[in-house]
């Protein structure tokens, strides 16, 4: 553990990017037990903040992690002032606001404390139907502890109505044969609002990630990271990172409380899958030499996109493969398996390549 978070810390530094923790599960008494001895390692690790829910953590991590800066978590429901003066006023130096909030009060919120204390709002991802995340769905439908980091998303599951005299007998309460999501809200999306996201005052943006891919997380906070820049320097943003975020599985998009309460929508909650990433760029040389490893199926005369973190999405269409032995390949078939082709120029190790599908969604 200690190694792995160290040379996780050190490969982020090196890339200019902080490392954050979090370590906002609630614990129970023999847990509480061991928290001093994980929380010395983060700190010895080089981790730069916790991210962090329970009182009695918040006040271990202060002792035993004084290197670290202390976030307090969503989970603690801040939604006024007052509350997050008195975290201020403990030794927090960031708050996670609930979710809750409408830009009005945000803005609110950071006029009534002190400018050191910097204010984290969540921007893009799933919204939860509880309270900023105090659920105990997850702990009756699966045994999983939504407050301890194991949330299953039950509240997203396809649920139907049964009469009970017609055991075995599904009604679907709206939507379609399938069931319905009948507890799921839309995803949040405020990529087209991040100018009153900057005027409003808030400090740090935070992408909702659980259960989502590598791919899901490089493409929406590229995206936001691009926009955000543009909009930070008076720029107008590149249309193509606002298209970025429809290139990830998600529900239709809404801009959750930001704007006051949200009205109910309920034509439709479903997935919207309609791009898969095929492989993942290994090595590439300057002349597009690459040696890639596949994730999904796809073939020579392919239309595909090229995506990484320097780079527009780039048009691809797939020309010959072969694998490392040298052995011309139509379709590369095996999970992972590492292969070689000719990409149009270098691009970086960890690019993407992804294909539009057509899914039925689910």
């Amino acid at each position: 553990m200690r190694t792995a978070t160290a040379s996780a810390s050190t490969l982020a530094h090196s890339h200019g990017v902080r490392v954050h923790a979090a370590v906002n599960t609630m614990p129970r008494n023999n847990e509480a037990a061991q928290l001093p001895e994980y929380l010395r390692s983060l700190d010895a690790a080089g981790v730069d903040a916790l991210i962090l829910a329970d009182l009695g953590v918040f006040t271990m991590a202060g002792k035993f992690a004084p290197n670290c800066e202390r976030h307090v978590s969503t989970q603690q429901s801040i939604g006024n002032y007052a509350c997050a003066q008195a975290w201020y006023d403990l030794g927090a130096q960031r708050v996670v606001l609930a979710r809750e909030l409408s830009l009005a009060e945000i803005r609110e919120i950071r006029e009534k404390t002190p400018p050191q204390l910097e204010i984290e709002t969540f921007c893009h991802g799933a919204m939860c139907v509880s309270y900023s995340g105090r659920c105990l769905l997850s702990n009756y439908m699966t045994g999983r502890d939504s407050n301890r980091g194991a949330c299953a998303q039950p509240c997203r599951y396809q649920y139907a109505l049964m009469e009970e005299k017609r055991p075995g007998e599904y009604f679907p309460v709206f939507e379609d044969e399938k069931g319905t999501y009948i507890m799921n809200s839309r995803d949040m999306c405020m990529i087209d609002h991040l100018d009153d996201i900057l005027d409003a005052g808030i400090d740090c943006l935070k992408i909702e990630g659980r259960a989502k891919s590598a791919y899901y997380a490089a493409i929406v906070t590229g995206a936001y990271r691009h926009v955000l820049d543009d909009v930070a320097s008076g720029r107008t943003p590149d249309p193509v990172w606002r298209d970025e975020v429809e290139h990830v599985s998600h529900r239709h998009y809404s801009t959750g409380f930001y704007y006051g309460q949200p009205g109910q929508y309920t034509e439709s909650s479903r997935y919207l899958r309609e791009w898969q990433i095929c492989a993942v760029v290994e090595s590439c040389d300057e002349a597009g030499n690459a040696i890639l490893s596949l994730r999904n199926k796809f073939r020579t005369g392919d239309v595909t996109e090229l995506v990484g973190p320097d780079f527009r999405p780039m048009p691809w269409t797939v020309g010959a493969m072969e694998d490392l032995d040298g052995v011309p390949l139509l379709e590369p078939r095996t999970p992972q398996m590492r292969f070689r082709a000719k990409l149009p120029c270098r691009v970086p190790a960890y690019s993407f390549v992804r294909h539009a599908v057509e899914l039925s969604a689910t």
